[in-house]
């Protein structure tokens, strides 16, 4: 049996008895599962705390209250579902474009009974139509290289708003390749916010402002974001 608190408490996080369970559960449901519906390759359950849980909330601090928030490829809810458990202030919305993974978030969002949470089974280029520029921040994890990422992600976040991509040790390379892309997109580099997880793992969170409005083109569709990203 892993001690969930005692082990966000050696990164920093004081978890009430309540965020305690529904960390616990998470973890269940999520092993319970994954076969089902291939989740995530960690199964071991000290790792899953630290990888999953303790690494998606390491930006809590840097989000703003009642903040309205979306995680674009959320797959099994990170790093969105993990903040919103820490942060029950937060509105959120989980975006994946895999039907299965949103039918195990609207179980777990059930047996956690957390509120403010909207799953949406959509490619982040079909649900801008409806999300664009309405969130102060927009969050992706592991999902595509930094290029791709920006577009995805920037349109979706108001002008002021932030975007946080969490990468490991090779984010340096993907940012100096996306430089074009942000600009034109409409933001700018603010910072990295540099941890250290569970055998020395790096992890960087690449903060990005919105200074100015994102050309209506973008994120272009028939996966040119992916295929012919802009550089």
């Amino acid at each position: 049996m892993v001690d969930i608190k005692a082990l966000f408490l050696e990164y920093g996080f004081t978890l009430s008895d309540k965020q305690c369970k529904n960390f616990e559960d998470y973890k269940n449901f999520l092993l319970q599962e994954n076969e089902k519906y291939n989740l995530t390759a960690i199964v071991d359950e000290k790792e899953i705390i630290v990888k999953h849980f303790i690494d998606s909330c390491l930006p809590y601090m840097e989000i703003s209250q009642n903040a309205k928030v979306i995680d674009v490829g959320t797959g099994a809810g990170f790093p969105g579902l993990p903040l919103k458990i820490l942060r029950p202030d937060l509105n959120l919305t989980l975006v994946d474009s895999l039907q299965k993974r949103i039918n195990f978030l609207e179980k777990l969002l059930q047996i956690l009974d957390i509120k403010d949470v909207k799953c949406v089974h959509a490619r982040a280029e079909d649900y801008i139509k409806e999300g664009r520029e309405k969130f102060d921040f927009a969050l992706s994890r592991a999902v595509a290289p930094m290029p791709t990422l920006s577009e995805y992600l920037i349109p979706f976040v108001r002008v002021g708003g932030y975007i946080f991509m969490y990468k490991g040790q090779k984010g340096d390379e993907e940012l100096s390749s996306s430089k074009k892309a942000i600009s034109i997109l409409g933001g700018v580099y603010k910072k990295t916010l540099n941890y250290s997880l569970l055998d020395n793992g790096a992890r960087n969170i690449y903060v990005l402002k919105k200074i100015m409005p994102t050309d209506k083109k973008y994120p272009r569709g028939k996966n040119l974001p992916k295929t012919k990203p802009i550089l």
